[in-house]
């Protein structure tokens, strides 16, 4: 299955360290951020992959190139003159999304077992599906109603204290969800999945593996141990 990379964010919270570098190409024990990610991207049999960059994206292709010296297909897409969003640089990148796709966020490390969240989104007979685990504030706000197996509720701006689990950074998606982004202007895939939880047209799947992040200082250190005990 192809997997959608978002990495076009600014990466403010790093401060100097993605002043002039994207986020993704961060040092993490020695390697870019990214190359960890496509590593556990190859090690799931995932090697399709398709990278949606803004913020000094031009490195990110300089780096990786086609992909072949990480062992994957990278395929590129940049948002243009303004920054797009999540949602409005997958709407950007719409023509060249497969039919079925997983798309993640370029600062996560999701180790987890990919092949059971394909299966349950095609079980599921729903278009899209939405990793979560059951957070109970402890890595990050909760902003997901999970209830016997059910995706109930997710608000990352409007909360209730039924939120218990949060949105693990893992989506699977059918394309005919990305037309239902609006065209040309900014926009958060969060709203995208809000509406189409709340529309029940979208599967929740849990998740036991904590993620790991690096849009923080924090969070950098704690994946860098982590990848350093997982070596």
């Amino acid at each position: 299955m192809q997997v959608v990379i978002l990495a076009g964010g600014l990466g403010t919270r790093l401060g100097r360290l993605t002043a002039k570098l994207p986020k993704a190409l961060v040092p993490v024990n020695g390697r870019p951020f990214l190359a960890h990610v496509f590593a556990l991207l190859r090690e799931n049999g995932l090697t399709r992959t398709l990278v949606l960059h803004g913020h000094e994206g031009g490195q990110l292709e300089g780096t990786f190139g086609d992909g072949s010296a990480v062992g994957v297909e990278i395929q590129y897409r940049h948002d243009g003159p303004t920054l797009l969003g999540t949602g409005g640089a997958l709407r950007n990148a719409a023509d060249l999304l497969d039919d079925e796709f997983l798309v993640l966020y370029g600062d996560t490390y999701l180790d987890i077992d990919y092949a059971a969240v394909v299966a349950a989104f095609h079980a599921s007979g729903k278009p899209a599906l939405m990793t979560v685990l059951r957070n109970a504030g402890r890595w990050d706000t909760s902003n997901v109603v999970f209830r016997r197996g059910e995706l109930l509720l997710y608000d990352k701006r409007n909360l209730v204290p039924e939120m218990d689990f949060i949105d693990y950074g893992l989506a699977a998606l059918r394309r005919e969800v990305v037309d239902e982004i609006p065209l040309e202007r900014p926009s958060d895939l969060a709203d995208l999945y809000s509406r189409l939880a709340r529309e029940r047209r979208m599967a929740g799947f849990e998740v036991s593996r904590r993620f790991y992040e690096i849009g923080t200082p924090r969070g950098l250190a704690e994946t860098e141990k982590y990848l350093a005990a997982r070596a």
